[in-house]
């Protein structure tokens, strides 16, 4: 008995894991940051800190974004319970503008060769500020990214060039200028390198990286996420709603056809959806309105050209001050153009057919058969068949007429008509 017992510990124990490879969360930010990035970088911190993983890698490579998404992302990091590494990735990536304050952020700052960053001077909806209000916005900037900086241990006095001068640096000057701890090739390197690694936390504390053969672990975005995130790209989104506006006016031109509506129904919200997690300028709404207004007046007003020229106009400038932000978040002019010119031929086309399609005589009506030619399907002498319009009609004549010659018709008596021999007859 004594026997079996210790076997079964000895088997029990060498069943036991003798220690489980250290997993990693790694997330990527390869676009412009925005309220979905900061989503998905929250979401990968708690599973992370539900999975007990040794860190947070956060793959960089940003043209930048909106500040206030930035602030929020760099709050969760310096508040993170497990340590956030920022690696600029691939060679030829960058961190640029917001993409700069999380490399900042972070535990640990590392650069791939041949990336760049910096250039983090702050643009206020997109707009030329006046002198008082762009050093408002700077200082604030600079007194935030100083806070970051120096509780990291880095450069201070070069970080906050990047906001006055917009200084850029590469990878190498980033780690020689002390704004970045490593240069690692790839993400392997990376990891073995920092393995036993003592870093400081924003809160003073002292930790061990434990990175070693470490499980990385790619976060996936939930379904929204994905959605959101493919659609919150402005040119995109701004695609999207024109072609959904387009699909709507088509099926209310000629209802009945149902699929127009319904997918112009889906990219209608696909693209509010899109444009809602971004900062939107009214204005831009009010000159795209004034724009499609102006499509439909030229199809119905004789201007020669001016109101369609107006709206185009209209639609543009609309479009470049729909979304209040920096460059990287907002519409393309070549977007704006290649989305306003055909959107414009497009409307004005199935408005004119609408308007002269109402304007044109019922051809079911009494006026539809007045004076059309009908054929004498039998002798008329005075009453007979006529064919009109693919339909039989009871009809009669001011005068006999043979069957086959045709007649005109001059009146419609309820279900008859009344007919007259033409000059063939």
């Amino acid at each position: 008995m004594k026997r079996f017992l210790f076997v079964a510990l000895i088997s029990a124990a060498c069943a036991l894991p003798l220690g489980a490879a250290p997993r990693i969360i790694s997330v990527n930010i390869d676009g412009v940051i925005h309220p979905v990035t900061v989503e998905i970088v929250s979401h990968a911190i708690d599973e992370a800190v539900r999975d007990n993983a040794s860190a947070v890698l956060l793959r960089l490579d940003t043209p930048g974004g909106l500040l206030d998404a930035t602030r929020e992302i760099t709050s969760k990091m310096v508040a993170s319970p497990v340590p956030v590494i920022a690696y600029v990735t691939p060679s030829g990536g960058r961190a640029a503008s917001a993409g700069f304050f999380l490399l900042e952020a972070a535990d640990v700052a590392a650069m791939a060769p041949g990336t760049n960053t910096g250039a983090s001077s702050p643009v206020l909806e997109g707009q030329t500020m006046d002198p008082v209000m762009r050093k408002k916005v700077e200082n604030d900037a600079s007194a935030w990214l100083r806070s970051i900086v120096t509780k990291r241990g880095r450069n201070t006095e070069l970080a906050e060039k990047t906001i006055f001068e917009a200084k850029a640096f590469t990878e190498k000057e980033a780690l020689d200028d002390h704004l970045i701890d490593l240069i690692e090739p790839d993400q392997t390197a990376l990891l073995n390198a920092l393995n036993g690694r003592e870093i400081t936390r924003f809160d003073g504390r002292k930790q061990l990286l434990d990175t070693a053969a470490a499980e990385v672990i790619n976060y996936q975005p939930s379904a929204r996420e994905r959605i959101v995130e493919a659609v919150a790209d402005p040119n995109i989104a701004f695609i999207l709603l024109v072609l959904g506006a387009l699909g709507i006016y088509v099926e209310f031109s000629s209802p009945g056809l149902i699929f127009a509506g319904v997918i112009g129904g889906i990219l209608v919200l696909l693209g509010l959806s899109g444009l809602a997690v971004l900062p939107i300028n009214w204005i831009g709404v009010a000159l795209l309105i004034l724009g499609i207004s102006m499509f439909v007046l030229e199809a119905k007003f004789t201007s020669h050209g001016v109101l369609g020229i107006g709206g185009a106009v209209a639609m543009v400038l609309g479009a470049l001050l729909l979304v209040n932000g920096p460059p990287e978040v907002r519409i393309h002019l070549a977007t704006a153009l290649a989305v306003t010119i055909p959107f414009a031929i497009i409307t004005m086309f199935l408005v004119s057919l609408a308007i002269r399609a109402r304007t044109n005589k019922a051809l079911m009506s009494d006026a539809g058969l007045v004076n059309e030619v009908a054929e004498a399907r039998t002798a008329l002498t005075p009453g007979g068949k006529v064919f009109v319009h693919g339909e039989y009609w009871d009809a009669v004549s001011s005068a006999p007429v043979d069957a086959g010659a045709p007649v005109r018709v001059i009146a419609v008596e309820g279900m008859k008509l009344r007919v007259e021999p033409t000059k063939h007859s």
